[in-house]
């Protein structure tokens, strides 16, 4: 199987458990009816990574951590909504680096970004997770490993990973997860507006919404 197909895999087994208590959480924190909470150019920055086309009128925002299972779950429920709407909706990943490690593995995606590898490497540090990101803490040399069979230039990386541009990165994402009450990954923002309850068909139903209004037929 690619890396791809694992992660599938994966979430596939791990997806009913960490859905069953994400709700509970969000049907508490996020009682309010889907709204648009701000119209703040702070809940994408230009350095934001994007996937998808930078036109497209509908754009996700998730506020994810590289060691967290349920972002890991939602990889590919998110890919396969990016595939269904080719050209309608983009999606921009904001770091919320809320476990012990998770800022190396941001430095690490960001490394990749100046190598035109940040797709590779992030579904590489995915699919390893368990062995990089178990919860008896993190063993961050094996997240190293799994990017440099992405591809990753490792010497060039290591450089790029510990930059003051990532230091300030992570201090601009740490006051942005503050501005948009962020409490726990991942967090979905479809257009400015975010979600009641949380679960992957909520998402579904959520873009699907917005792109029925971006394509007037709704």
């Amino acid at each position: 199987m690619n890396r791809r197909q694992v992660i599938v895999v994966s979430a596939a087994v791990a997806s009913t458990i960490l859905f069953a208590g994400s709700v509970f959480y969000y049907d508490r924190v996020g009682e309010s009816s889907v709204e648009t909470i701000s119209d703040d150019a702070s809940l994408i920055r230009d350095y934001s990574p994007v996937i998808g086309p930078a036109s497209a009128p509908v754009t996700i925002v998730e506020f994810f951590d590289p060691s967290c299972e349920a972002c890991r779950a939602f990889y590919p429920i998110v890919m396969n909504i990016l595939a269904q709407y080719p050209q309608d909706v983009r999606l921009v990943l904001r770091y919320a680096a809320f476990h012990d490690g998770s800022d190396q593995a941001v430095g690490i995606l960001e490394a990749a970004r100046k190598q035109n590898l940040f797709e590779p490497v992030l579904e590489a540090l995915l699919a390893a997770q368990p062995e990089w990101a178990p919860h008896s803490g993190p063993v961050v040399d094996k997240a190293w490993q799994a990017a440099a069979a992405a591809g990753l230039e490792l010497e060039r990386a290591r450089q790029d990973a510990s930059s003051d541009e990532v230091t300030a990165v992570l201090e601009q994402e740490s006051k942005d997860i503050d501005t948009w009450r962020v409490e726990q990954t991942p967090t979905f923002f479809v257009n400015g507006k975010s979600m009641q309850t949380f679960g992957p068909q909520q998402l579904v139903d959520l873009v699907e919404s917005e792109v029925k209004l971006a394509q007037g037929t709704q």
